[in-house]
């Protein structure tokens, strides 16, 4: 018998809920099962998602619970570590391609977990510090491509003022993290984020910090 892919479950009944992690889990390509509150929850399943209301009915050792103005990102994050069966990453990196707009990519133990863009430092800055706020790991590294030098150089300086200074810095070789197909080279948002992840996955040069400590 083909062994399931699917470790994460929705069971609820509410069509907001159900709309809005459907659509986050889609988009990270992240398999699951669509339960009704109160069915058997296959064996395979490693965590559910429910709301407040159906919690109750859920009869699972892992629980998340999606709460109506919660956004869908940190939960699907929670359930994905869940599934994966870890406490926290080994290794979380964020990858960032700098420019007019700046691609931004999450991975987590060699995984893509999430892609975003910043349309200005100071909005990347605050991107990255809750990427890795809401994603627990041994190790944060933030990697940041040399491009564009002149959005680098002030990235890596607001960084290295943000980030705890346990986190590592990195500076890395743009050669050849824009050969893309031709339907992504069009699409701007697209590009940057792929490029960021080209970024994420390779080795730079680790930068000294000279975040002062108190």
């Amino acid at each position: 018998m083909k062994a399931s892919n699917e470790k994460i479950a929705l069971a609820t009944a509410s069509g907001k809920a159900y709309y809005e992690l459907v659509k986050e889990l889609k988009q990270r390509k992240i398999p699951f099962v669509s339960l009704k509150p109160g069915d058997v929850v296959p064996f395979s399943i490693k965590v559910v998602i429910t709301t407040q209301g159906e919690r109750h009915l859920v009869n699972h050792s892992d629980i998340l619970v999606f709460e109506g103005k919660m956004k869908p990102t940190p939960i699907v994050d929670e359930a994905i570590r869940i599934a994966q069966g870890k406490q926290s990453y080994d290794r979380v990196i964020v990858g960032i391609d700098p420019g007019k707009t700046f691609g931004i990519a999450l991975l987590a133990d060699g995984r893509v977990l999430e892609t975003a863009t910043g349309s200005s430092l100071e909005e990347t800055v605050d991107i990255v510090l809750e990427l890795l706020g809401r994603t627990p790991a041994m190790v944060d590294v933030v990697k940041v491509g040399n491009g564009a030098p002149l959005y680098a150089e002030g990235l890596v300086h607001s960084l290295d003022k943000s980030l705890p200074k346990e986190a590592v810095i990195e500076t890395i070789s743009e050669v050849g993290t824009s050969h893309f197909t031709r339907e992504i080279v069009h699409q701007r948002g697209s590009r940057d984020m792929m490029s960021a992840i080209k970024i994420a996955e390779r080795n730079g040069r680790v930068l000294r910090r000279r975040k002062r400590t108190h």
